[in-house]
């Protein structure tokens, strides 16, 4: 157990180069210089090329729900340390620091909200809280949300950005995906219409279970979408993947996904495709 009992690593991290400067902004994707101000204007869209950067559960929500809409749901349940996990750090202090950094006690906000006029029942997993990972309580809140669309014959709509399970709580945070994904088949035979968005990245366990099933499968443009991430199938495989293999783009062509939409366009388009299933 020599990973989890060396609290300090051999080699010195170093201080990465950064690609911000003076209120300028290098894009990810096509090396352009993008100032903060276009950028947040776009949505947080680069203006060149429209790659979609990560946003957090607030931004998400602020633009595609309408406004003051959201009545938040579960929101006292946080996560405990039942396996007194510790790494390099402990858990629970992992956890205080993300619930500092991001103002969230835990990586899923839910309620019941509004999208053009049309009641809905809404999550979205917060990617700078611990990689949107799902523990348990994420699990537990996900599963309830669905029971609460049931009850209230609501449709479900869940936007997932997510490194998969959350590892602190090993076999509690697998257990999630089967629990997410039961409570679905209830959804299913309730009639109520699931809409799953797949933003950049949504990987493991997420991928794998609930974000996966919905009715209507939307990713965002260049949004990376896979079970493992490119680095371990390539160490896996021992093969160089193609640079576009488990982006949206790549899943729409091969059938695993339905659509793609830009940021600015997925409000209407949710709206859109609700007005369909609601009366």
């Amino acid at each position: 157990m020599g990973l989890f009992s060396r609290k300090d690593p051999k080699i010195k991290h170093l201080k990465q180069k950064s690609d911000r400067f003076d209120g300028w902004l290098k894009c990810e994707e096509c090396s352009e210089l993008i100032h903060n101000q276009e950028l947040e204007k776009n949505l947080r869209c680069c203006p060149k090329c429209q790659y979609h950067y990560p946003l957090n559960a607030k931004q998400r929500m602020e633009l595609r729900l309408d406004i003051d809409s959201l009545k938040e749901l579960f929101d006292t349940l946080t996560s405990e340390d039942p396996l007194k996990f510790v790494d390099v750090e402990k858990y629970k202090d992992r956890l205080k620091r993300a619930q500092r950094k991001t103002g969230l006690k835990e990586a899923f906000v839910c309620g019941k909200a509004l999208i053009e006029n049309i009641p809905v029942a809404f999550g979205v997993l917060d990617f700078s809280f611990l990689g949107g990972s799902m523990g348990s309580v994420v699990g537990e809140k996900i599963t309830l949300l669905i029971e609460y669309a049931c009850e209230n014959h609501l449709p479900l709509v869940l936007v997932s950005s997510s490194g998969g399970a959350r590892m602190q709580e090993s076999i509690l945070s697998l257990m999630q995906m089967a629990k997410t994904s039961s409570a679905l088949t209830k959804l299913g035979i309730k009639k109520c219409p699931f809409i799953s968005i797949l933003a950049h990245p949504t990987t493991g366990g997420v991928t794998a279970s609930f974000a996966s099933l919905g009715d209507l499968l939307i990713a965002e443009p260049k949004a990376l979408i896979a079970f493992a991430g490119p680095r371990v199938v390539e160490q896996t495989i021992k093969q160089q993947l193609p640079k576009e293999a488990q982006k949206s783009e790549f899943l729409k062509e091969h059938g695993f996904i339905d659509c793609i939409v830009e940021r600015k366009q997925l409000k209407s388009k949710i709206a859109k495709c609700l007005s369909y299933f609601v009366e």
